[in-house]
Order: structure tokens, then sequence, then C-alpha cells
């Protein structure tokens, strides 16, 4: 008698953390149905990531220290976690992006190891921005820092989740943008998105009807963000590289913190 075949899903999470995140997941399947399975999952491998982030801020308060501290705690997890992919494809993508050159020569750019003066620009930026955030939610309440810690992490994996639907090309014939471009059916990726905004509103809710609707506004918010970004990069490099999911990434991250420092 045979040994039942595994589940179809496990394949997926162990895509999904071992290319997400620099947990000890082995990947076992590269094919197309691991990675679609593996890119349906990534909110799930974005909410570990958010949780840890939160609990090192809330760590921080507990210890004493302020706002701002817990805040760059908070946002060093994220980066620790991905191994600082997500923030060096958000640098190449601006430097690739700003050059003002054709595709081909664009691409050739965010595929050179330095950072130039539009990728350190934007890094500066989009961190800043991310801690000026998580320091206002802190501020807040430490609940609120925490919500927002674990909601901005899912949702910038929810992005490349969407980021990776049937329709959305590659950019290249090779490298992580290929292995997981159009891999995901379109209600796949829409069904991921209808579910985060209601769960975030749920996590929000207990601090509050406003806090509720902040939490489902930032999913919204930073979903908008990345698709917009990622239509610019479609036209501009013909499609996706493992470069624009990281800047798709961070993008959609900075903008639900911003949305959930509010108020």
């Amino acid at each position: 008698m045979s040994a039942p075949s595994p589940s179809p899903a496990l394949p997926g999470l162990r895509f999904a953390f071992g290319t997400l995140t620099v947990l000890p997941v082995r990947v076992s399947r590269w094919d197309r149905g691991a990675a679609r399975a593996g890119m349906l999952c990534a909110p799930l491998a974005g909410l570990v990531v958010g949780v840890a982030a939160a609990a090192l801020g809330l760590l921080a308060l507990w210890c004493g220290a302020g706002p701002l501290f817990a805040a760059v705690a908070t946002a060093a997890v994220p980066a620790v976690l991905t191994r600082g992919l997500h923030l060096d494809g958000l640098a190449d993508t601006a430097d690739g992006l700003g050059s003002g050159k054709p595709a081909e020569d664009a691409l050739r750019i965010m595929k050179q190891s330095d950072i130039g003066p539009f990728g350190v620009i934007t890094l500066v930026l989009v961190l800043l921005a991310q801690v000026a955030a998580l320091t206002q939610a802190y501020g807040h309440s430490w609940a609120r820092g925490a919500l927002a810690a674990v909601v901005s992490a899912t949702t910038a994996r929810l992005a490349l989740t969407l980021a990776a639907r049937t329709g959305v090309p590659a950019a290249r014939p090779e490298g992580l943008g290929a292995a997981v471009a159009g891999v995901v059916p379109p209600a796949g990726a829409l069904g991921a998105g209808l579910a985060l905004v209601p769960a975030a509103a749920a996590a929000g809710a207990g601090l509050g009807t406003r806090t509720a609707l902040l939490a489902a506004g930032a999913v919204l918010a930073a979903t908008a963000a990345a698709e917009l970004l990622l239509r610019h990069c479609t036209r501009r490099f013909g499609g996706v590289t493992g470069d624009v999911f990281g800047a798709l990434a961070e993008t959609a991250a900075t903008a639900a913190l911003v949305v959930l420092s509010l108020g």
C-alpha cells in the first residue's frame, strides 16, 4: 500500500517561507504549481514576519525604550528576516526607473551589484518613512504599533501575490521574477486581497471603530500603491523581476504604515 501523497498546500508553504524569509525551510519543489501555491501563501509568511517584528517592538517598550527605539527595532526585523532582499530590490528598481534608459539598459543597471544615487535616496526616504510611521503608531499606543507591524508585513506579501497574477509578464527569462510571474489565477489573487481587508479590520476592531477602518484602509491603500508601481514597472521594463517584487513589498509596507499612523 503506497503512502498518501502530501497535501498540495505543503509545497506552497515551503515555497513561500523558503523564498520570502530566511527561516530554515527547505523548498522541495520549484515547479509552477508549487510557485502558484507559494505566492498564494505569501501573506502567511508576511504574517509571521509581522508578528516577529511586533514582538521585538513590544519587547523594547517593555524594557523601557521609547517609541522611536521600538520603531527602529520593528523596522529592522523584516529586513533581517529577508536578508534585506526587498530593500535591495527597492534600491535596484529605483536605479532602473531613475536611469530613464530603455528597458534593456535599465534591466542591466538593476543587475549591477552597486547601488546608485536613486537607490540610496529611495532607501533612506522609505526607511525614514517607515520608522516615523511606526514611531507615531507606538506613540498612540503599544497595541496600535503592534497592529501596524503585523498589517504592514502581511500586506507587503499580499502585494507579491497580486503581482504574480496571470497576465503580468516577466521582464527576464530567468530569476525569481520569471519563476513566479503569472502563476496566480486572477480569482485567487482577488480572493487573497478580499480576505485580508476584513481580517485587518477585525484585528483593529479591539482598538475601536476608527482603528478598524484605518486597518482596512491601510490594506487598500497599500495594494493600490503597489499596483500603481507594478503597472509603471511593467511599462518601463516589459514585465516584473525579483527586484520589482521587492520594491512592491516595501512600497506596500510603507503605505500601510503611513495609514495606520494617522489619527
